[in-house]
């Protein structure tokens, strides 16, 4: 059996901070075998840049996955063909810099990693990412059957909706981007592990990461502001997966949710 964790959203410098020294010693307790950490708001709450995304590597996260913000910061697309360990939405046309997915080894077999984003409410609007999954999942499954799919998108029905279309072809599909998680973890008819949101891995004391009171504001003005980083306490959210590493098939699914201290 192999032990999978997915991390959400990694938010700024407090949750990038708390990821990196929590890493450790989570692959220890709970005897992981692979880590996934979606890391596209890890640059103050926009993007990524090469120095977060190695020293995300070094502490023991095996795959970076990204989305809408992938591009924010202006030096990651010159960097992102030299370390296929940090991903973009596979469903980018043509030509776009990077990869969308990888397969690695490990002590127990490969593990395939894909990275889509959803197109409703989302932009820029991309390729259908249902066409794309098929591609990339038969290519993948060419390798190994264990493969996990980082579904990045707005809207619950699509999310579900990637997850029932894969059933059976991934090993799981968790959803991000909406910083919230959810409570709806469970294993679909066919052996995909599902959860709607890995949820955010940023500071508690916020909204999805930010200093509350100026959101709150734009809320009753409308007047553009600027969202700081909140500070305070991190919660580090996501899922832990058990996957029979023959079949692909996933046994257990069970939610994270950590609050580590300042």
């Amino acid at each position: 059996m192999m032990r999978i964790l997915f991390l959400g959203d990694i938010v700024g410098e407090p949750g990038r901070q708390a990821v990196i020294q929590r890493v450790p010693k989570l692959r220890e307790e709970r005897g992981i075998d692979f880590i996934i950490a979606n890391g596209e708001n890890a640059a103050g709450g926009r993007g990524i840049t090469p120095k977060i995304a190695i020293d995300l590597l070094r502490c023991g996260v095996a795959v970076i996955t990204t989305g809408d913000h992938v591009w924010d910061q202006k030096d990651l697309a010159g960097w992102l063909p030299t370390e296929p360990r940090v991903l973009r939405p596979a469903n980018y046309p043509i030509g776009a810099p990077g990869f969308g997915s990888i397969v690695l080894e490990t002590a127990k077999g490969k593990v395939g990693v894909l990275n889509l984003q959803g197109r409703t409410f989302m932009q820029p609007i991309l390729e259908n990412p249902f066409h794309v999954a098929n591609a990339e999942i038969e290519k993948l499954r060419a390798e190994t059957p264990v493969i996990f799919v980082d579904m990045h998108c707005e809207t619950t029905s699509e999310k579900i909706a990637m997850g029932r279309h894969l059933d059976g072809r991934a090993s799981a599909v968790v959803g991000t981007h909406t910083h919230t998680q959810t409570a709806d973890e469970r294993i679909f008819p066919g052996g995909t592990a599902f959860l709607c949101d890995a949820g955010m891995c940023g500071p508690d004391d916020s909204v999805l990461g930010r200093t509350v009171e100026p959101i709150v504001g734009r809320f009753l003005s409308n007047l553009p502001v600027n969202f700081p980083i909140a500070h305070g306490p991190v919660r580090l959210c996501g899922a832990i997966v058990d996957i029979d590493a023959a079949t692909g098939r996933a046994a257990h699914i069970e939610r994270l949710s950590e609050l580590q201290q300042a």
